[in-house]
């Protein structure tokens, strides 16, 4: 069991504001960015979650001097890089422990031409392949020894030319790590089949502030001319859009009238589009989204009248991490449709709770799901469970919020991972929520 379990009485309606925190999948890649100067770098709106807190406490044993200016601003200055602490056993388990340490590979490349990293960990969601990572820093000349009795990697790149890398899949990760590595490099690098998510470009208009030259923000062809170093800037993250999804989850799954504060909606893509398919209705009212507490939701057909499917997709296409989301919603919708996870084995492996809880889901294999919609005829019953990922988790909690009785989800450290203060900001919209420890169970 794990120390800390969230204990929910569902089923009252909330109502209320809520802001979206930064957002978690940009803080990652821009934090790992201020190693590419020596200079100062102002950071804005940066989310206080377990991966990020780890990050900046990496960077901060690596040398980089760190001050905290405000609740969500950060400055850093990696002026004095110890390389030599890769070396240590403190940072084979601090980065062994903390998927979003690979991050740091492409900027200490560029400017070192040396990095090492332990194989790194993360949440369980079927395989994630480092190797689109690997293939585009070999292609600008970094060298990769794996040793294998230690699960580590050492990297030496001390000629990193700039070079054409056609990216086997569109890894938004590994995207940002190859244009951290090739804005130092010598030479133009064309980088084709490019991930070309918000938080990406934002990365692209950071490192072009400092000084890069990267053309094509936006598009899936990135070409970088390497330059010889870079200066310091400032930067504010975009609201997560993840979290801003749940959100719209919520409101429609518990009938609730929620506004959702500052979302930066052009940057949402396609996410509203879905949920309005589920039937959701909301306005925007300024950069607000506003939620009517709404009695029923119905799910829309295709033209021919066909089932609805939604499946996720590189960017602009639907974000993988809200088909848990849109899964759970769909519970209490009036219709049908087919869930299609196939960018990860293992993320629908959560659906036995929601059938314990009274769902209406068949699983037909590790990537597809059919939910047939409750249209909130029959309330879901609350029931104990465990969080078995970051997104999985939330989506257990919004099925939780609408329930009848009393839930229990142990594990709630997945959650915290990626989402902060999250009972306060609930609490705050009106719900039954308060964290418990074993010795209380």
């Amino acid at each position: 069991m794990s120390k800390n379990s969230f204990e929910i009485i569902g089923g009252t309606p909330l109502k209320g504001e809520i802001t979206p925190q930064g957002a978690k999948n940009e803080a990652l890649q821009i934090i790992s960015a201020v190693l590419l100067t020596k200079e100062k770098v102002v950071i804005n709106n940066v989310p206080d979650i377990k991966d990020v807190n780890k990050l900046i406490d990496l960077l901060s044993n690596l040398g980089v001097k760190v001050d905290r200016l405000g609740k969500d601003s950060y400055s850093f200055q990696a002026e004095n890089i110890n390389t030599e602490y890769f070396q240590t056993e403190e940072f084979k388990t601090k980065g062994g422990s903390l998927r979003g340490s690979i991050m740091i590979v492409g900027p200490l490349l560029a400017r070192f031409g040396k990095a090492s990293i332990p194989k790194p960990g993360g949440d369980k969601i079927g395989r994630r392949r480092l190797d689109t990572h690997f293939i585009g820093l070999e292609k600008l000349g970094a060298k990769f020894v794996y040793d294998a009795e230690n699960h580590f990697f050492d990297i030496d790149a001390s000629q990193l030319k700039g070079t054409y890398i056609l990216m086997d899949e569109a890894s938004v990760t590994g995207t940002a790590n190859i244009v951290m590595a090739a804005v130092l490099a010598e030479g133009t690098t064309t980088i084709y089949n490019a991930a070309c998510e918000p938080y990406l470009q934002q990365l692209c208009k950071m490192l072009n502030r400092m000084g890069a030259k990267i053309s094509g923000i936006g598009s899936n062809l990135l070409t970088i001319e390497g330059v010889e170093e870079l200066g310091g800037t400032e930067h504010r993250m975009l609201p997560d859009m993840i979290e801003i999804g749940s959100f719209i989850g919520l409101a429609a799954m518990t009938g609730s009238e929620i506004t959702i504060k500052d979302v930066h909606f052009n940057e949402l893509g396609i996410i509203p589009t879905v949920f309005s398919r589920l039937g959701i209705k909301f306005e925007l009212r300024g950069d607000d989204i506003y939620i009517p507490a709404q009695e029923s939701y119905e799910i829309e057909t295709f033209i021919d009248g066909s089932i609805l499917t939604v499946s996720d997709a590189p960017w602009p296409g639907f974000t993988p991490d809200l088909l848990s989301i849109i899964l759970v919603v769909a519970i209490q919708a009036k219709g049908n449709v087919l869930i299609h996870q196939k960018m990860f084995e293992s993320r629908l492996f959560f659906v036995d709770k929601l059938i314990d809880m009274g769902a209406q889901i068949i699983l037909c294999d590790p990537h597809r799901a059919t939910v047939i919609g409750l249209d909130n005829n029959v309330r879901l019953r609350g029931i104990e469970m465990s969080s078995p990922d970051i997104r999985a988790g939330v989506s257990l909690l919004i099925a939780a919020l609408s329930a009848q009785g009393k839930s229990v989800i142990h594990n709630i450290e997945q959650i915290e991972r990626g989402y902060q203060d999250i009972e306060e900001r609930l609490r705050s919209l009106g719900a039954n929520i308060r964290r418990v420890s074993s010795s209380d169970d």
